[in-house]
């Protein structure tokens, strides 16, 4: 609710403060107080690994927030003097100009939001549309403009409020009251989008899926930034013994249905039990090593827990693990100094040698890598300052766009088309929507949020990354270690279409930080839609970035 109102109150400082020749620098400091504030308070979650990371984190995103305050203080602003004098006398040309200021103002927020999205690896993070994640009526239009465009809608909603109600109190002293057209037309836009939303909800005959049953596993283990407190043993012994009790509950469930079916007398029985298994990232502690020519080769401590697993049933089990380039030394697999590393999501069928690999494409900044580190060793030396801790090795980057494909014997073709993601990846929408293009059919995610404990970041993480979605239309697999494991539906929703239950992993009290596991269905479509978001992408954001900058220069170059 609070998205609508917020930043009304921004709007009233930049539009009535400063001076007319320094209302730019006026707006720039307003906007950049109003964003520090925002970020400090929104990312506070950070100083579970660094405090300085946290402030220099929030004071580079609220450089975003200064922009926008320059802007709209500036150029934005619908109430500079204007040279005509005709302020109030026609109400449908002040209507008109109340629209087009309060466009320009919401467009140019949404292109900032593009551009922080990609700006230096690009952070995204917590845009003002991500506040629907809870309002999927609202939230379904990310299909068409993404989640930077959905901020246009309370942003344009906010300014032309805010001009409304400065007409209202001049009537007001006046004594005569006007039509005001333009919010008329704003409350009709916010009813078109509210329409939309429903009949994607409710309205939309769903495409041909095939149920795709998994169980996902998390253990919550402690951290401290990347070093994890539990040893080797009990974090494989973790994985096997959740593993295998969810396993024995399962079947435990299936015989007990079927002896009540066979006492009732009714139809054949489904049994429940998984097609595919998923662990989080990193999950197990020994890497994978790999060789030129193909070669994969493994530790005995996953070894021995991939066969204990692996034997209580016919299923894929997918887990995120580290790979290692390494070379042959005689019969033994030995790491190539310097080579390459990667964070990996791996996929080992029923009865297959080798895993299926993806490896992560977007690293995490000051966590995954730290660019320049070998010309500026200070970098190295701000990082283990600030988070207490040595850096591990930076992860080499992943490419490619081709999904994982994976055995499922009940799709048509006899697989599942894998849009792989691993931890803040299924945050950057850029790098998810290129496998909607080569056929991907479903969202797998594997993360970790064990880093920043108990705090807000698991839940924000989520909230980000439900929009993938529904600017997709493809469902969501999520796993975590600490986080949210849950199963999203292609509307961005948690609950299973078909039995109402809610698909996240969840303790008694409703915490999602716990240990356990979760056994859902994910309905995967056959021939899913591709969305006007995955063909052009943020295209209304980025158009507005170019109208507003474009706004800017030409009112700069008439001044002049």
């Amino acid at each position: 609710m609070l998205v609508w109102v917020a930043m009304m109150p921004l709007l009233v400082a930049l539009w009535t403060g400063g001076s007319d020749r320094r209302r730019g620098w006026f707006g720039f400091r307003t906007g950049f107080l109003a964003g520090a504030a925002f970020w400090l308070i929104n990312l506070k979650w950070i100083t579970e690994v660094s405090g300085m990371g946290m402030v220099t984190v929030a004071l580079y995103l609220a450089l975003y927030f200064a922009f926008f305050g320059a802007f709209a203080a500036g150029v934005g602003n619908p109430w500079r003097p204007r040279r005509s004098g005709r302020e109030g006398r026609d109400a449908l040309a002040e209507a008109g100009r109340s629209l087009g200021y309060a466009a320009l103002c919401a467009l140019w927020w949404c292109g900032l939001e593009w551009t922080r999205g990609w700006m230096l690896t690009g952070f995204g993070w917590n845009g003002m549309g991500v506040a629907f994640h809870e309002t999927l009526v609202l939230a379904q239009a990310a299909e068409l403009v993404g989640a930077t465009g959905l901020a246009f809608l309370p942003m344009f909603m906010a300014a032309v409020v805010v001009q409304v109600a400065r007409r209202l109190h001049g009537e007001a002293r006046r004594g005569k009251r006007l039509v005001h057209w333009d919010f008329a037309a704003a409350a009709t836009l916010l009813a078109v989008a509210f329409l939309f939303g429903v009949f994607r909800l409710q309205g939309w005959k769903p495409e041909e899926v095939v149920p795709l049953r998994v169980l996902a596993v998390q253990l919550n283990i402690p951290q401290e930034a990347s070093r994890v407190l539990w040893s080797l043993e009990e974090v494989h012994g973790g994985y096997e013994d959740e593993t295998l009790r969810a396993l024995n509950e399962l079947e435990e469930a299936n015989v007990m249905r079927m002896e009540e079916e066979l006492e009732e007398g009714e139809g054949a029985l489904e049994i429940e039990m998984p097609d595919w298994v998923l662990w989080p990232e990193s999950a197990l502690k020994e890497w994978l090593l790999f060789t030129g020519d193909g070669l994969q080769v493994t530790g005995p401590a996953n070894r021995l827990t991939l066969e204990r697993v692996l034997g209580a049933g016919s299923f894929t089990l997918l887990m995120g693990l580290n790979e290692i380039e390494a070379v042959l030394d005689g019969d033994i697999a030995v790491p190539v100094e310097g080579g390459d590393s990667y964070n990996s999501l791996l996929a080992l069928p029923p009865g297959a040698e080798r895993f299926l690999s993806y490896r992560k494409q977007h690293l995490v900044m000051f966590g995954e890598t730290i660019p320049y580190q070998d010309q500026l060793p200070i970098l190295r030396k701000f990082y283990e300052m600030s988070a207490g801790v040595e850096f591990g090795g930076g992860f080499s980057t992943g490419s490619g766009d081709e999904p994982l494909r994976i055995p499922h014997p009940a799709a048509p073709d006899g697989q599942v088309a894998v849009i792989p993601s691993i931890c803040f990846e299924d945050t950057v929408p850029r790098l998810l929507r290129k496998y909607v293009h080569t056929g991907g059919q479903l969202i797998v995610n594997v993360t970790n949020d064990g880093w920043f404990k108990d705090s807000e970041a698991a839940a924000q993480h989520f909230a980000n990354a439900r929009f993938r979605s529904i600017e997709l239309r493809r469902p969501m697999v999520r796993c975590s270690n600490t986080g949210v494991t849950a199963v999203v539906g292609a509307n961005g929703s948690v609950y299973d279409p078909l039995t109402g239950s809610r698909r996240v992993l969840e303790d008694e009290s409703g915490n999602h930080l716990t240990r356990g596991w979760l056994f859902a269905t994910a309905y995967v479509p056959v021939d899913g839609p591709v969305t006007l978001y995955a063909r052009g992408g943020d295209w209304l954001s980025a158009g507005g970035f170019l109208l507003g900058l474009g706004w800017w220069l030409t009112a700069r170059w008439r001044r002049r």
